[in-house]
């Protein structure tokens, strides 16, 4: 989705980036009549040559610009907890991807498929400039791309080998950072098939800028057939 001057969000492909969405537009209203409310008030001040007594002490006024934050916090947390809660929840028949962060590329294992002990494993470099193609996408575009099933709970398990990466795709809603000696946790699942694209976000290194994530979603049916095929 092309946006005026690249401020909108890109197109929303998972329940959590929906959300998000409705989040960030509730808060913004929300703000918005703060700024209108509060700058109106200023602008009275500014521009009112008596002072209203009412305003140096008046009991009922406290009460009201303490209560009205309160609630306006409580609107605030009802859908934040919620977006938090969800992002937590594992399904116990999730497809399992460990992700490890390498200076400067990725390493993918899938885990829970058929109960095999040859789980997939493979590395994810990006496309140079001289072997890309021209329906590639520029620094972008990897050799492997990741392969998730449409409409399935994806778990990731993000880690990393050496110093601080960050597993982000944007139009999925999805940024997990990737520590060494540490393991974090994501689920996902993707509302319609396609490529999606993304970075790491996390600053590690002189190749920092190139080392995209690529992740294809596809039927399940397709998924299975690319499962038998690279296992």
């Amino acid at each position: 989705m092309i946006t005026w001057a690249q401020l909108g969000f890109q197109d929303r492909s998972s329940f959590i980036i929906e959300e998000f969405t409705f989040f960030h537009d509730f808060a913004l209203l929300i703000l918005l009549v703060i700024i209108i409310f509060v700058g109106g008030l200023i602008w009275r001040i500014f521009f009112n040559s008596f002072i209203n007594k009412n305003l140096l002490e008046n009991q009922i006024l406290e009460v009201i610009w303490t209560i009205i934050p309160a609630f306006i916090l409580i609107f605030l947390a009802v859908p934040s907890l919620f977006i938090l809660y969800t992002l937590d929840e594992s399904g116990a028949n999730a497809l399992g991807i460990k992700v490890v962060g390498n200076q400067w590329y990725w390493r993918y294992e899938y885990q829970g498929i058929e109960r095999s002990i040859n789980n997939i494993r493979f590395d994810s470099y990006m496309i140079s400039k001289d072997e890309s193609e021209s329906n590639n996408f520029r620094l972008l575009d990897v050799d492997n791309r990741v392969v998730c099933p449409l409409i399935t709970e994806i778990r990731l398990l993000v880690s990393a080998s050496d110093v601080l990466h960050s597993w982000r795709i944007p139009s999925l809603g999805l940024k997990i950072d990737a520590c060494p000696g540490r393991i974090n946790q994501v689920n996902f699942f993707s509302l319609r098939p396609g490529v999606f694209f993304g970075q790491c976000s996390e600053i590690c290194g002189a190749n920092h800028r190139f080392m995209p994530i690529s992740l294809e979603i596809i039927k399940s049916i397709d998924f299975l057939k690319w499962w038998r095929i690279n296992k």
